[in-house]
């Protein structure tokens, strides 16, 4: 590897002066070099990154330490902790992918019009130049039709092209240094998967350093040459990739390894990290007996769906005349049809931009349907009157795929779950609402303690934890959930499938369950219905039989992507 370019020593970052959120953190990013940092929500990873680009949040400062840019053009080591060392730096020298897409860009803006006024910042280009460049960046990160996407705002495009134009904006300027703080989190393995070679051809060309901030381990060992384990704030273990992945030494590493579901067996329960530090030997893990796994399907279908969608298609309006009247449509959804039973849980998957999230949001209510047919319980939601739409809404309920913009951040998250439960209990007093809502805070391995913070003062992961509180709150019937532990680490993500499988089997509710990640799932699915680039149904079955014997290439594609 080349030179170091980033020099990060002793850093410790605090938000109160007696106490350090992150202690003693030192390593080197060198030219052509990735560093892979790993950690469970809430450990520091994010932190130290924006601590590199200046970007801490209100109240965080950097207590001890240093963070040093060696700049290749004038010889200089920069210390990037002071702010007026960081103009010509941040977004040029030193770019991030944030793990928040859609926090990150500016909802005013257009997504083209966002990439060019960085390139015309730093690089002092015209604007025509700098137009043909995004649409190249664009082309680059595979977005599709470039053209369209330049002119739309960041809310009418998905998660997974979000994220997509971000990392667009932060290769723009050939950065030296390129920080990637979950920058694949929002992406299906396909998508993934060409991101991941993208970024290590643009580091091969440019010879740029990376950070790739992740909780995969798989994306981790196929990305990284070094790796850092962090937990609570410090540094457990670091060392080559071959190293950590191969003979891990600290047992919360062996720990974190263990987590991540794997696909060539289903257990009854997913182990947790601190089942592993409690047991290091893991002979507590139970696979389970797939007789019982049959007998349960045999239950499941012998009853009449609970849900039936029926030739379901939803167009957006594409192309308008002079008149304003729309000559053509994009068809996100395209004649999809399928049934949930009682108890099962259904997994959609597909690319990025299949229509997977738009059939949820069509499914409850917060999507207009083109043509076709969503019948819950043997009655068709085309015919609801208010009571019914009122009583729908609480039995159906979705887990959103961005935490942070779908809670309010002027609410405590303890009134934001609160606040559904007081809608429909106006009997419950005070102090009993408060319990009911620190109950569910547990039941998603957060605090009671957190009841009083607000949205801004959490982790991704956590506020991904907040709102799946909130969604349980109603004790619904039918839940979908739309990549609803894809922002979580793999010990909070077992921990929190661990409590939905837990819920389905107390309480005998139905999910649909959309994902890139085809190990979750395996895991938490009965059936799977795989949708094709054009939101049309592509394969419908069991999900070990279609992983094991898929009948689509396409399918066959999305499996031969997952990271190892």
């Amino acid at each position: 590897m080349g030179e170091v370019i980033l020099k990060v020593t002793n850093l410790s970052i605090g938000f109160s002066p007696n106490f350090d959120v992150v202690q003693n953190i030192s390593f080197d990013v060198k030219k052509g070099e990735t560093i892979g940092i790993v950690g469970e929500s809430g450990s520091g990873k994010s932190i130290t990154s924006l601590a590199i680009m200046g970007l801490l949040p209100n109240g965080g400062f950097i207590s001890k330490g240093n963070i040093q840019y060696f700049s290749l053009y004038n010889q200089l080591w920069l210390d990037c902790s002071v702010a007026q060392n960081l103009i010509g730096i941040r977004g040029k020298k030193i770019a991030m992918i944030f793990q928040e897409p859609m926090t990150a860009l500016n909802p005013v803006f257009t997504c083209g019009y966002q990439v060019s006024e960085m390139l015309i910042t730093h690089l002092k280009i015209s604007a025509i130049e700098a137009k043909k460049i995004t649409l190249d960046l664009f082309k680059e990160v595979k977005l599709p039709r470039v053209e369209e996407i330049y002119d739309k705002y960041p809310h009418q495009i998905s998660g997974g092209q979000k994220q997509r134009v971000m990392i667009a904006m932060a290769i723009s300027c050939n950065p030296d240094v390129l920080i990637a703080d979950e920058p694949t989190t929002a992406l299906d393995v396909t998508v993934q998967k060409n991101i991941l070679n993208l970024l290590k051809e643009i580091q091969t060309q440019r010879n740029m350093g990376m950070i790739f901030i992740s909780h995969d381990l798989g994306i981790i060992k196929n990305i990284a040459n070094q790796v850092l384990v962090m937990q609570k704030g410090t540094v457990v273990e670091k060392g080559t990739t071959s190293e950590i992945f191969n003979n891990p030494q600290h047992v919360y590493t062996k720990a974190l390894i263990s987590c991540k579901p794997p696909l060539d067996k289903r257990f009854e329960q997913l182990p947790i990290v601190q089942d592993f530090i409690n047991n290091p030997s893991g002979d507590f893990i139970r696979e389970s007996n797939p007789q019982n796994r049959i007998l349960q399907h045999q239950k499941i279908y012998q009853a009449s769906p609970i849900l039936q969608v029926q030739n379901l298609s939803v167009y957006y309006p594409n192309q308008t005349n002079f008149w304003g009247k729309t000559t053509s449509f994009v068809k996100a959804v395209n004649e999809v049809s399928f049934e949930v039973y009682p108890g099962e849980t259904l997994g959609l998957i597909g690319e990025s931009g299949c229509g997977k999230t738009t059939i949820g949001r069509a499914i409850v209510g917060l999507q207009e349907i083109t043509h076709g047919n969503i019948i819950f319980k043997d009655k068709n939601i085309k015919d609801f009157n208010v009571q019914d739409w009122k009583d729908y809404r609480k039995s159906v309920q979705i887990i959103f795929q961005d935490p942070y913009s779908s809670l309010n951040p002027r609410l405590n998250i303890g009134k934001a779950i609160q606040e559904p439960i007081a809608f429909y209990n106006k009997n419950l007093t005070e102090n009993e609402l408060k319990q009911k809502v620190e109950y569910l805070l547990q039941k998603v391995g957060l605090l009671p303690e957190h009841y009083n913070r607000y949205p801004h003062e959490f982790s991704g992961g956590q506020r991904q934890r907040i709102s799946i509180a909130r969604t349980l709150a109603l004790e619904p019937k039918f839940i979908i959930c739309d990549e609803s532990v894809s922002a979580l680490d793999v010990s909070v993500q077992a921990q929190v499938l661990n409590v939905l499988s837990d819920l389905k089997k107390d309480f005998g509710l139905s999910y649909i369950f959309i994902s890139h990640d085809l190990s979750v799932i395996k895991y938490m699915c009965d059936r799977m219905v795989v949708l094709n680039k054009n939101g049309e149904l592509e394969e419908v079955g069991e999900c070990d039989a279609i992983y094991a014997n898929p009948s689509s290439q396409y399918t066959q594609k999305l499996i031969n992507s997952i990271p190892v």
